[in-house]
């Protein structure tokens, strides 16, 4: 005898919280709407798969009102027989088998999806990890992947994912300006007269000159340095650039996530913009 059918729909969340879509552009050369998280919704719950297979009534799970919700048909399978069906799943659905990019929750969803009602979820869902990664500077969010990852791999809710550089040094001049005051200092002599001390100090300062002026030059020749081309060191470098600005105005603690990373961006592009000038 058939059983009642049950509605089955899919509740999509964007983990970056509208960042993805702020920031895709100037970053990727595209435009990224989100980073889509997915659960499928039946029987009264919710089921997705981040630390494991998880499910919670609906309405209650830690993630919040869905972005959008899609309709994706009827099923008229059992409830007790789709939970046994999770149980054989299961073990390709573990904390340490989560893969942000090749093995995620819109895959889970869309395999369930297929189970209960034979149908797939969007495809741009299932995509988003190709368009992100083939873009020309899709290495520049991956470390906002991996903190998405590892956060998801405990089966705990993302925050606004933010930049991680891997070095908190931000490029100055200063260092070149620190050891030619000391070498100024060294070098000064103790003559007993002050006529003399004064000729001394006076090729003393244009020698620590020429050699602040020297290593400020090689810094601005290195950070110029940036070809036609945006890969290669020259993406490297300006990676680092944005990254270490988000930093120092995220740790301000007066800005968003989304307007330092916005903020950050712009005052490196404009530094390269300047250096370009000059260069002309």
């Amino acid at each position: 005898m058939a059983e009642e059918g049950h509605r089955v729909s899919l509740n999509i969340y964007d983990l970056s919280q509208g960042l993805a879509r702020q920031l895709s552009t100037a970053f990727l050369g595209k435009a990224i709407e989100g980073i889509w998280h997915t659960g499928v919704v039946v029987y009264g719950n919710e089921y997705c798969f981040g630390g494991g297979i998880q499910h919670a009534p609906v309405g209650t799970t830690p993630y919040g009102t869905p972005l959008r919700i899609v309709d994706l048909g009827v099923t008229h399978i059992p409830q007790d027989v789709f939970e046994t069906y999770l149980e054989e799943i299961s073990p390709r659905y573990t904390a340490e088998t989560y893969s942000l990019l090749t093995h995620n929750c819109n895959n889970f969803s869309n395999e369930v999806a297929q189970f209960l009602v034979g149908a797939s979820i969007p495809d741009y869902i299932l995509q988003l990890p190709n368009e992100v990664m083939s873009s020309p500077m899709g290495a520049l969010i991956l470390p906002m992947i991996q903190n998405l990852e590892t956060t998801l791999r405990a089966g705990a809710v993302p925050q606004v994912p933010q930049f991680k550089p891997p070095s908190m040094t931000s490029p100055s001049l200063n260092p070149s300006a620190g050891p030619a005051s000391s070498e100024k200092k060294a070098a000064v002599p103790q003559p007993p007269e002050a006529d003399k001390e004064r000729e001394d100090k006076k090729p003393e300062s244009k020698e620590a000159k020429a050699s602040s002026n020297g290593s400020a030059s090689s810094a601005a020749q290195d950070g110029s340095a940036v070809p036609g081309d945006p890969l290669g060191s020259a993406r490297n470098k300006v990676q680092e650039e944005i990254t270490a600005e988000f930093v120092a105005l995220m740790a301000s603690g007066t800005l968003r996530a989304s307007e330092a990373a916005a903020l950050a961006t712009k005052k490196v592009m404009q530094r390269y913009g300047h250096m370009n000038v000059a260069q002309s």
